[in-house]
């Protein structure tokens, strides 16, 4: 199966405002010209490109890129962090009608192998000398790459079966040619297949998601329709999620394009406070580890304060969340102290996220409802979406004027939703992706009659918002016939100060047992308290670490229903990670993977 294009072919005409993502980008930029766009750092500072600029340089590395060969179907490899040339690559690519073919930065050379034998993509264009150097071994030995551009300087001392390009030549190049690519990039249908976004893999091979247009054009409309509650108008995002994800590809690129916002880019997640105070962002993006990080991040720091400043915290925790859960119910001495609350706690909480956010936006996986109710009760509106690479992502999101933070929300706007008798979610219309890339038996399990099979289960509220309670896949039957979400259980735990991480397991077992990971900070104060040293590894089995984690799962235990208990736990030997293939990039367990790894040392707990 290849890219849909629709050239000479009959063209189904547009419903959206442009006809394709390239043409959106020109036509933003043709009517914002001087006005600062993108923003990264130099020498220690956030310093501005212009809409002008940016699309002038867009169209300098497609008549590059067209140079080199690139024709309308191709698929182009992008290796890059996010920076304000991933989106230029991005859009050139798109330009010449060809196809962007999204990897992670934290590839393996067996990774970008894959994805470059599987797509049989004719180059690829990555960022730093670090990122090559895992890159070109694999570029080499796909038969169809012809072509390796580096943004960043890189040498090679061997043969190549690639020609390699610098970046700032490419675009010298281009800047000399005299093809109008804002022309071309307005000849592309709606349908031609914008992307191929390989999915990060929580379960074998990553299969490569097609994705049109349309699909992503749907997605932009829906989050625009889904926000102008909150007023959209001079936004500002800040990206650090990786934008060869769908999630940031369309919620932190071609959403802000479509409303004319600007965007700066992280330097990474561990400058992302001080990137917030520098961006102050209207609107972020981000996956529910980061909100549980920030919450236990912000919890140590009120703890270590004590005193007055850890009750004046407590009280405004406990008032935001009493208006949350029962608007109005404030009395009027509660309302006068949550006034004053709001400008000595929560104004502060504010300014550490820059000040001037309208919105939180979680997705990417399921949020622990305290964690939401929490950031919302400290003043900070947090609204939980849902969807999946297949629907571009975005199929459901919270509306900012009726948050209920058990649920995603109701479907965006021409998405229809329904629930299948096994319960699980189905979802129809532009966004439904075009297929699996060469893969028709596994798109045709998936898409059927033109309903893309979640995978997931859920129900409407009385509100008609979705409640996703778990993956098909991953509930646990246990011994007994009951159904059990393990994410559930596993949020419940990691609320604790003493876990990072969870994976519990008891399929077809009389109960549940656990895999845990300690928290970092928590483990190390107890190492210095107790005279303790080394690594978790060396720990996992030492008797006191047990006998303090088996206190914090007494209290677990206390928040769950009989069946959910955790009986046994084991601690791991190490963190769950991407370098340990634990974790997929965007930060999903890979049960799998773990399964392998301590699934014999699982099973004894058992004995």
């Amino acid at each position: 199966m290849w890219g849909y294009h629709n050239r000479g072919k009959h063209k189904r005409m547009s419903t959206y405002a442009w006809p394709n993502l390239a043409a959106m980008f020109y036509a933003q930029a043709s009517g914002l010209g001087d006005k600062p766009f993108l923003w990264e750092k130099s020498e220690g500072a956030y310093k501005p490109m212009t809409w002008g600029e940016a699309a002038t340089r867009v169209s300098q590395l497609a008549r590059g890129l067209k140079g080199l060969g690139v024709k309308p179907g191709d698929r182009v490899a992008l290796v890059s962090e996010n920076r304000a040339n991933w989106l230029i690559a991005d859009i050139a690519v798109m330009t010449l009608g060809a196809i962007t073919t999204p990897a992670y930065t934290t590839n393996t050379e067996a990774d970008h192998l894959h994805i470059l034998e599987d797509s049989d993509a004719v180059g690829v264009i990555v960022s730093t000398k670090r990122l090559a150097d895992r890159l070109m071994p694999a570029a080499h030995r796909a038969d169809a790459c012809k072509f390796v551009v580096s943004m960043d300087k890189v040498e090679i001392h061997q043969a190549l079966s690639f020609d390699l390009h610098h970046w700032d030549d490419l675009l010298a190049t281009g800047a000399n040619g005299h093809d109008n690519m804002v022309e071309a990039a307005n000849t592309w249908a709606a349908d031609d297949t914008a992307c191929i976004i390989y999915t990060s893999g929580t379960g074998g091979k990553p299969k490569g998601v097609m994705l049109s247009h349309r699909s992503l054009l749907h997605n932009v409309e829906g989050a625009k329709d889904a926000l102008e509650e909150i007023g959209l108008g001079e936004d500002v995002f800040l990206s650090f999620l990786p934008l060869s994800h769908s999630y940031e590809h369309m919620a932190g690129q071609f959403f802000p394009i479509s409303i004319g916002a600007e965007i700066y880019y992280a330097e990474g997640v561990e400058h992302l406070v001080a990137n917030m105070a520098e961006a102050k962002p209207t609107i972020m993006t981000a996956v529910p580890r980061l909100y549980e990080s920030m919450h236990a991040r912000i919890e140590r720091g009120i703890q270590a304060a004590g005193g007055t400043k850890e009750k004046m915290f407590r009280k405004a925790v406990a008032l935001g969340t009493k208006k949350y859960n029962a608007p109005g119910s404030l009395g009027l001495i509660e309302r006068l102290q949550d006034v004053v609350l709001d400008k000595l706690v929560r104004s502060k909480v504010r300014g550490r996220f820059g000040g001037r956010l309208k919105a939180l936006v979680s997705g990417g996986a399921p949020l622990n409802q305290d964690i939401g109710i929490y950031f919302t009760a400290l003043g900070l509106r947090l609204l939980q979406g849902y969807g999946q690479t297949e629907s571009a992502p975005l199929i459901s999101v919270n509306r900012p004027n009726k948050v209920k933070m058990h649920t995603v929300g109701p479907p965006v706007k021409n998405t229809e939703v329904k629930i299948a008798e096994d319960g699980e979610i189905l979802a129809r219309g532009d966004l439904v992706m075009q297929g699996y890339w060469r893969a028709e038996d596994a798109t045709a399990e998936t898409i059927k009659d033109g309903w893309l099979h979640t995978g997931d289960i859920g129900h409407f509220d009385e509100d008609g918002y979705l409640v996703i309670t778990d993956r098909k896949k991953d509930i646990i039957v246990n011994s007994g016939g009951d159904n059990i979400a393990p994410q559930r259980v596993e949020g419940i735990i990691t609320l604790e100060p003493e876990f990072a991480q969870a994976m519990v397991y008891g399929d077809k077992r009389p109960h549940l047992v656990a895999l845990l990971v300690p928290d970092t900070d928590w483990l190390n104060d107890w190492m210095k308290a107790n005279g303790k040293s080394g690594k978790l590894a060396d720990l996992a089995a030492d008797p006191d670490l047990e006998k303090a984690i088996a206190g914090a799962m007494e209290r677990v235990n206390g928040n769950l229903n009989n069946i959910e208990k955790v009986r046994r736990f084991l601690i791991a030997d190490d963190a769950f990670s991407v370098d340990n293939e634990q974790m997929t990039p965007t930060m999903k367990v890979r049960r799998h993977v773990i399964r392998a790894v301590y699934g014999d040392r699982l099973e004894a707990l058992y004995r």
